[in-house]
């Protein structure tokens, strides 16, 4: 059995896994997502908080990071062990870098040749219309503005085993866009999964196999 910890991206609501928790709790394994701060003046430390209160009694976990949480679990794993961090669709900051510069750092804007961002085209071109519908339905949810203009606080990505996993049909961050930073950042090749940005909630069976195929130690 593995402890997997589920963190979300920008939208911060456990809700996002969702569709995922209970597939690995049928395979046996322990699941458990994460609700983030909504509160403007949360840092990096608030959110790391809210991940460790989740790891309690679990020692070792796998920390899953979507998209934005990719600047939070690997302070999660500075500060508490795991066997591992997963990545899916996520974004890979550098030391001191803040959430808010990496766009601009890294060529997104490049990436999606100018594109502007459109949230059903972007995000649920490929989730159920009902999925889509409940995760619009409710008032708006978002990390803090801390968040986005605090440096990342590590001075390098911690020693802990980790996989990259990526959507090939991910619109928001191309395919070739990450496999290129993913190289450049974390000496890592990408691995390529079906789905678009919000995997979890598009095709969460393929995510599930894969994440249970993940060896933890």
């Amino acid at each position: 059995m593995t402890d997997f910890v589920l963190i979300p991206g920008a939208d911060g609501r456990a809700w996002y896994w969702h569709r995922v928790v209970p597939l690995l709790r049928e395979r046996g394994h322990y699941a458990i997502a994460v609700d983030l701060p909504q509160s403007d003046d949360a840092g990096y430390d608030e959110y790391a908080d809210a991940v460790l209160r989740a790891t309690a009694g679990r020692p070792n976990p796998v920390l899953v990071a979507q998209s934005l949480a990719g600047f939070l679990a690997p302070v999660v794993a500075a500060r508490t062990p795991v066997d591992r961090i997963v990545l899916v669709n996520a974004m890979v900051p550098a030391p001191e870098e803040t959430a808010g510069q990496w766009w601009a750092n890294v060529g997104h804007a490049e990436a999606r040749g100018g594109k502007d961002f459109d949230l059903l085209d972007d995000f649920f071109h490929d989730v159920p219309a009902d999925v889509t519908a409940e995760a619009t339905a409710g008032p708006p949810t978002g990390p803090s503005e801390t968040l986005f203009t605090e440096p990342w606080p590590l001075d390098a990505w911690p020693d802990v085993p980790t996989t990259f996993l990526q959507g090939i049909d991910d619109r928001f961050f191309p395919l070739e866009f990450q496999r290129r930073i993913v190289r450049r950042r974390l000496g890592l090749d990408l691995e390529e999964i079906p789905g678009g940005h919000l995997v979890a909630l598009s095709r969460p069976e393929p995510l599930v196999d894969r994440l249970t195929g993940v060896d933890p130690a």
